[in-house]
Formats: structure tokens, sequence, C-alpha cells
């Protein structure tokens, strides 16, 4: 496998301090297994076509065109230059506007990450950034065009570098109100409470990606080696009914206290266990008067 190719190359910008970085993706789907659409009845792969939508005739490459629609069937034609006029001009740097305290990140804008490594010729600057952003425990953010677009960045230091993740844009980003809104407002019985904070404890771990299963890739690879093989396929497992569980006997069965005997049960418990010693009793005095006149007799 060669070397990733960087998708993009600039520089970015802290004051009147500037170095030449690039940006390479940190996250693909390279690695998936992938399928293609063949013609079941020939085995051929079957290849796209555009076709007009009241005609029904092919329509050539050449032929195509973005359009904005503006009512039922009724579209602006925009023409390449007109759409490429409206990108924005690139001067291939990563200006930083200002430096947050990484507590203050909201990651629910993160779009996608990319490692932002530096050239040769940028080292000591970058190292300079990178160690005084962990010291101060700081994140940047960053404009520059990428991919057409004027995009923020948000750049965190990583281990021996930095990484920079595009921000999706806040018009981009669904409102928490919006989707909470219809959230009753309960407030949790101290008891559960108390029991649902030991599941955390006992359940405490590490971040650890390697840990993570893609059981639909595993299962999809599985499927499609059985078939190379001339395997009988894999049989998918019947999911177990579900059934209802009382909350209070499930969290204390998830944090190992076992169920809980309500008061009731053990007051019966109690009364029963006390009635069985009284008849006990009486059945050890009836037997002793009953074995006496035999040992006389003797």
């Amino acid at each position: 496998m060669g070397s990733p190719r960087a998708n993009w190359k600039g520089f970015i910008k802290f004051g009147e301090v500037s170095c030449p970085v690039a940006l390479y993706t940190a996250a693909s789907a390279s690695e998936r297994i992938a399928f293609n659409t063949i013609n079941r009845a020939t085995g051929n792969r079957v290849r796209r076509e555009f076709i007009d939508s009241e005609t029904g005739d092919p329509v050539e490459k050449d032929d195509q065109v973005k359009g904005y629609e503006t009512e039922n069937g009724h579209y602006i034609v925009l023409e390449p230059e007109e759409v490429a006029a409206a990108v924005p001009e690139s001067d291939k740097t990563l200006a930083i506007e200002s430096f947050i305290p990484c507590s203050e990140i909201d990651t629910v804008y993160f779009d996608k990450p990319y490692y932002l490594t530096p050239d040769k010729m940028g080292t000591e600057a970058y190292i300079l950034l990178r160690e005084g952003m962990k010291k101060a425990k700081v994140a940047a953010i960053a404009r520059t065009v990428l991919f057409r677009r004027l995009r923020t960045v948000l750049i965190r230091p990583h281990g021996n570098g930095l990484i920079a993740s595009t921000l999706n844009f806040d018009y981009e980003v669904r409102s928490s109100q919006e989707a909470f809104e219809e959230q009753p407002d309960i407030k949790s019985d101290p008891e559960l409470l108390e029991i649902a904070e030991l599941i955390i404890e006992k359940k405490k771990g590490i971040f650890d990606a390697s840990s993570f299963d893609d059981r639909y890739e595993e299962a999809v690879t599985e499927l499609v080696k059985a078939k190379i093989e001339g395997r009988s396929l894999p049989k998918k497992k019947a999911a177990p009914a579900a059934k209802a569980v009382d909350l209070l006997q499930a969290l204390r069965e998830s944090a190992g206290l076992g169920a809980k005997k309500s008061k009731s049960s053990r007051t019966a418990a109690n009364a029963n266990a006390g009635a069985s010693r009284s008849r006990t009793k009486n059945a050890a005095g009836k037997a002793k008067a009953t074995a006496a006149p035999s040992r006389r007799a003797s």
C-alpha cells in the first residue's frame, strides 16, 4: 500500500507565524466490503444511466446541467461557469481566529476528522503551536476554503500532532430543544438514582476503539467467504423475545444487588416461620408424652 495522498495542502497561520501543513483523511470506509450491481440473468455488471423523466430518452453527460426547483416541475438552470463563480477564492491558509477552552467544545458540530501534519520546513512552528495548545488546554478555531466551500475547522492537539475536524454549519445542526421538547420533566427516585450510580461505577472503563465490533461487516465477510467456498450459509440466530422488567429489579440485578424483597413479603415469611416453629414445638411435646409410658413399662 502506497503512502496516503494529502486531501489539501496549504499553511496554518496564528498571529504573524505560519508554517506549511497538509490534511490527510483520518477516517475512511475504503476497507469495508464493496458491492457492484450486476444483471442477475447475465452476471454482467450494470452501468448507471441518466434518463429524461418525461421522454424516457438517455441524457448524455454534456447535456446534463444543474437546476433548482422553484415550484413543482419548474427549474432555474445553473450553468457550470455560474456555479464555479460562486466558489470562494482560496488563499490556501488555515487562519486561526481564536483559541477556546477544550471544555467548551460542543461535539454535535463535528463533521469529519483530518490529520494535520507539518511540512519539514515548518516543523518548529508546528511543534510550538501544538505544545502551546496542550499547555493551555485549548483548541483553535480556523477558517479556510476546503472542497469548494469556506469551512470552519476545529484544531486540537492529538498525540504528537494535531487533528483538524471540519464543523457542521449552525443551520445543519438540529436544535436540541426541538429534539427533546416532548421529554417529560420527571425527578428521579433517590433509591433508583443511587443504584444507577453503582452500576455506572461498576461499569467504568477506558476508551478502546479496537474493542468496537462492526458486526455487520463481519457477518457480510463471512457470507462472502461461505459463497466463495461453497459452504452452507450462516443462519441468523433468532432474537430473544423481549419481556417486561420491573425497573427497580432490573437496576438491582445490574448492580449485583439481587432482587429486593418487599416488606410485606418479609413479614409474611417471618409469620410463617413462627407458626412453623409453634407446630414443631407442639408436635415434639406430644411425641414426648407418648414415649414416656413406654419407658416406665420397661
